[in-house]
């Protein structure tokens, strides 16, 4: 084994509680981005006595290999196509390099890139390319390669949804290594759109276009690590990329591993038994319950953070009887959050959802909060006889007849526990008919994306800038696959024109006006509906390290396990 000695000792608690920070920027020439949001983060357990990170960063060891345990298999590794979430952000963002990173205090700063610029109307976006950087086939990175990406982002679903909730129109090339970014109109948080996939992860274009599907099994990008084995639904292998650009902060290649192992573990008790046996060394989980188990399991890591994402559902508005606004209030009166939160296991660990952001976040609003429908069969039950009475009901189904449904949620037993809880409460009406159906979480999601969905368990918002989760959430259907749950009325259109609104100023006041009236709005037609917020946990054997340290090329502290998502790029494996 090889060991890369850093000069100097440092201690990590990079998931301390800690207020959240609003930088509130002028427009003048001088201002060289956007106003950033620090992510909320809290506490960091690495056991059952909640003892404060401390690692040792003296010697990073090179070598060895680890294994991760998944909760479900990627969607792919196309990122002009593809959709990405946890699973699916931990295995590209080792093949792939994004432009920008969230760092821990809530900026997106260089990664690929070196730098960015806004005009002073946040229409164009003048980026700056890190030179010297080659694919994994050889290939030279520069402006080229950004502007070659665009017609394959143009047509995929992934890219084609980011496209329409930037706003890109089009993106120049300026010299080798600048490109701009032009916008049709200004958008506060466009640097948000290049650190998550559609536009964000840089692969090779001519390679994409040469074989769209193969690329899936076979992606080329900058990354620290290539593909070197897929087997869907089994196992997916990737090894070290001797010819990685980047370094840590004492100038010593990354990364440090020499093989990462993906496996999909889709039940999360062998997930977690797995890791507490030491057949995997990492598991992630979304799950309060495994949260719950995990901190009283021994000889384990455990790094968990609750911010932003939240559980819960959707309605498919396009779909009777979920297109009348009667029939989603009625079922959202008769969500019982804490019972459904208990049945997640996430009692003490989740706190009960009104809106998008939790209560640590600046964007929480007490407003909404007060106006979320809270649990009452009485007023469920009055809005459903009305529904159900009314000669012009939408699902044509007999007056006086229950409304029938579907409500689908991947296998988890928790979340199967969860529906179980909604469904009893949904049919205490009286004037309800369940089905329970279960999918894969993969299968689930492209349910989602190709409208094959009634009633359908998700999670919403995640730590970073909430801007561009909202406007491809809130462009019309026809416009972005991601509006799930297919929002469209004149309320979901003034939703629309608001977060477009919010994304063309950087004064805070002004941005906090719009998310509010946004998420008052959700609260009024309801398309979707709330659990808790979503607690995330990462449990690692012992003798990993760097999980919590990482950070980006400008030295900044990066954002941990910010959604479950690790940066594998910075872990080591002690005794290696």
């Amino acid at each position: 084994m090889r060991v890369a000695r850093k000069k100097t000792r440092g201690a990590v608690a990079l998931l301390a509680a800690s207020a959240l920070v609003i930088a509130a920027c002028g427009g003048d020439d001088s201002d060289s981005g956007p106003a950033t949001t620090a992510a909320p983060q809290t506490s960091t357990t690495l056991d059952q006595q909640n003892t404060e990170i401390e690692e040792n960063v003296d010697e990073r060891v090179y070598g060895g290999q680890v294994i991760i345990g998944l909760e479900a298999e990627s969607n792919g590794f196309r990122p002009w196509d593809d959709s990405c979430s946890t699973n699916c952000y931990n295995m590209s963002a080792a093949v792939f390099d994004k432009l920008l990173e969230y760092s821990a205090s809530g900026e997106y700063v260089p990664w690929l890139a070196t730098g960015y610029e806004p005009n002073e109307t946040l229409d164009e976006w003048t980026v700056t390319l890190r030179e010297g950087v080659t694919f994994h086939n050889g290939k030279a990175f520069n402006a080229d390669i950004i502007v070659d990406m665009l017609p394959l982002q143009r047509e995929g679903a992934g890219g084609s949804a980011s496209i329409t909730g930037s706003g890109l129109l089009d993106i120049e090339k300026v010299d080798e290594f600048t490109v701009k970014y032009i916008l049709g109109r200004g958008n506060v948080s466009f640097p948000s759109f290049l650190e998550r996939y559609g536009l964000g992860m840089v692969f090779d274009p001519e390679a994409a276009a040469a074989d769209p599907v193969g690329f899936d099994s076979a992606p080329v990008g900058t990354g620290p690590f290539t593909l070197v084995k897929r087997d869907i639904d089994a196992e997916t292998v990737l090894e070290r990329n001797p010819n990685y650009w980047g370094t840590d902060s004492q100038g010593n290649q990354l990364p440090y591993l020499d093989r990462l192992v993906f496996r999909p573990i889709p039940d999360e008790g062998t997930r977690l038994d797995s890791v507490v046996s030491g057949t995997v060394d990492a598991m992630i989980t979304l799950r309060q319950g495994t949260i719950r188990d995990a901190r009283a399991a021994s000889g384990i890591k455990l790094i968990e953070f609750q911010g932003n994402n939240t559980g819960g559902g959707m309605f498919n508005t396009a779909s009777p009887p979920f297109d009348d606004v009667r029939v989603r209030r009625a079922l959202v009166h008769a969500n019982n959050q804490p019972a459904v939160i208990e049945a997640l296991g996430g009692t003490g660990i989740s706190a009960s959802a009104t809106q998008w952001y939790s209560p640590d976040s600046p964007w929480y609003s007490q407003k909404v909060a007060d106006a979320w429908p809270k649990f009452d069969l009485a007023i469920a039950t009055e809005l459903l006889t009305e529904y159900v009475n009314d000669p012009a009901r939408s699902d044509g189904l007999a007056v006086g007849s229950p409304i029938e449904t579907t409500l689908s949620c991947p296998p988890d037993p928790t979340l199967i526990a969860a529906m179980q809880v909604v469904q009893q409460t949904w049919e205490a009406t009286g004037l309800v008919k369940t089905e329970l159906t279960s999918f894969d979480q993969a299968t689930h999601i492209n349910m989602a994306l190709g409208d094959q969905h009634h009633a359908h368990c998700w999670r919403w918002a995640d730590e970073g800038d909430n801007q561009s989760g909202l406007a491809t959430f809130l462009a019309p259907p026809e416009l972005s696959v991601l509006n799930f749950p297919n929002w469209s009325s004149e309320l979901a259109s003034a939703s629309f024109a608001l977060v477009q609104q919010a994304g063309s100023v950087l004064d805070f006041d002004t941005r906090y006006a719009a998310y509010e009236q946004i998420m008052l709005n959700i609260a009024t037609e309801v398309p979707i509906w709330y659990s808790g917020h979503t607690a995330i946990a990462v449990a690692v054997v012992e003798e990993l390290d760097g999980l919590v340290n990482w950070t980006t090329p400008d030295s900044s502290l990066g954002s941990g396990i910010r959604g479950g998502e690790v940066r594998w790029i910075g872990v080591w494996r002690t005794g290696s």
